[in-house]
């Protein structure tokens, strides 16, 4: 069996380095992408993303092993405040650091009462459909780029695209699967570089993405941006945090479950390093940060939950935010590549949830859990990335299955005992 490194473990140099730029190509597309849909500075994201992670590590006491990127939670709720114009961004700022002091509040509650009250309110239920949420509503994306956004081919160009994603997939695959010693703990990294080798030489990365990378100087500051007060700001995206509550009990239960190890203890401090990475993000024109689902898919294939993978990653993150040129290689990797290791890390989280809902033994013999579950992924889902919006506010598909989540176990528990199937539910699921 594989062996696993967990968080306390240390890697050497030489291996921390490549497993370190690993998580950084996992992470890099939706923290890239989150920003630019949102009318942020791509660079800034990246190196608050660094810094960000390196204040997560250092409050949790390097228990959690995670790292943190930009949370698709506030598309929606931002693009409300600012209506895509950068000149609104400062306003939109205000809202996610007022979420983030929320968010601490909560990390504070759960440090001083516990996480009894979070597990009442998000029991293994909820917790299980929040992760398959995250993972089914990227598999559009992914799969968009895997194939192309009609999914279907039109002419050779798009069929040597489909050839370079599957190409990509079948190396990280493979590389999982197959190969022993070091290397298979690069599946990612090994399956986007084949990918990227081929995507120039098939053509796919075209002159223009060659000219700005010779173009793109090797060091600059990001354009950092303060926040302005903005009170209808903080009563639009303040609310998100309670998402970002629910998402993140559900990767602190995942990645335990993957480590068969109770992180439950660390949750409060998880809520408070999460809270406070956000809080100096948005101080600087940053985005608001989430524990990134991307890499505990990568923790899960390659079994190393090391934080040191964590710290080296968020160190190449900060390089990254001052160093335009390195941003512009990583920003040229083509769709497909990208597709062919999506769909294995989208693929992960998804199963995550299903994970939670086995190793807490979720009795899906009741019809109250088949609801709570069944109904939350279904609307997320279908809502998907587009969201729902009411009055021009737009709520993404993840943030409201989990808020759609979260209300429905508290309103069908209500006069209800917390108890398993009874003996109709129990005779209907014989």
């Amino acid at each position: 069996m594989q062996k696993m490194y967990y968080p306390e473990d240390k890697i050497p140099f030489a291996r921390l380095v490549p497993m370190g730029m690993q998580h950084v190509v996992a992470m890099f597309g939706a923290t890239v992408l989150a920003p630019i849909l949102m009318g942020f500075n791509p660079q800034t994201a990246i190196f608050f993303s660094g810094i960000g992670t390196l204040i997560f590590i250092a409050i949790t006491r390097a228990k959690v092993p995670s790292y943190l990127g930009s949370s698709f939670a506030f598309i929606g709720p931002v693009l409300a405040v600012t209506g895509g114009m950068a000149e609104k961004v400062p306003f939109a700022l205000s809202g996610i650091a007022a979420a983030a002091v929320l968010y601490a509040l909560a990390g504070a509650a759960t440090i001083k009462y516990g996480s009894r009250w979070i597990d009442r309110l998000m029991p293994p239920v909820v917790t299980g459909a929040v992760v398959a949420i995250i993972g089914l509503n990227l598999s559009s994306s992914a799969v968009g780029n895997f194939f192309n956004a009609d999914f279907r081919l039109a002419n050779s160009g798009e069929a040597v695209r489909l050839a370079v994603a599957v190409a990509t997939f079948t190396v990280a695959a493979s590389v999982s699967i197959y190969l022993k010693g070091f290397l298979r703990l690069l599946p990612i990294l090994t399956g986007v570089v084949v990918g990227y080798a081929l995507s120039l030489v098939l053509g796919v990365i075209g002159p223009e993405q060659i000219d700005a990378i010779v173009a793109a100087p090797w060091v600059g500051l990001p354009p950092f941006v303060t926040p302005a007060l903005d009170w209808s700001a903080v009563l639009v995206i303040a609310p998100v945090f309670v998402v970002l509550v629910a998402e993140n009990k559900g990767h602190i239960e995942a990645i335990g479950g993957y480590m068969q190890r109770d992180l439950n203890p660390h949750l409060g401090r998880a809520y408070l390093g999460d809270a406070a990475a956000s809080f100096v993000s948005a101080m600087g024109g940053g985005t608001p940060q989430t524990t990134y689902a991307e890499n505990m898919g990568v923790m899960a294939i390659t079994r190393v939950f090391s934080v040191y993978n964590f710290i080296a990653a968020a160190c190449i993150a900060l390089l990254l935010g001052l160093c335009p040129k390195f941003g512009a290689v990583i920003l040229s990797i083509p769709a497909p590549v990208l597709g062919g290791v999506t769909i294995i890390l989208y693929g992960l989280i998804a199963m995550m949830g299903i994970k939670i809902w086995l190793d807490a033994k979720v009795d899906f013999c009741s019809h109250k859990n088949l609801i709570i579950a069944g109904s939350s992924i279904i609307v997320a889902t279908g809502l998907g990335v587009k969201g729902f919006t009411a009055g021009g506010i737009n709520i993404a598909g993840i943030a409201f299955g989990t808020v759609l989540a979260v209300l429905m176990n508290l309103a069908l528990s209500f006069g209800r005992e917390d108890r398993a199937a009874d003996g109709q539910d129990r005779a209907e699921c014989a």
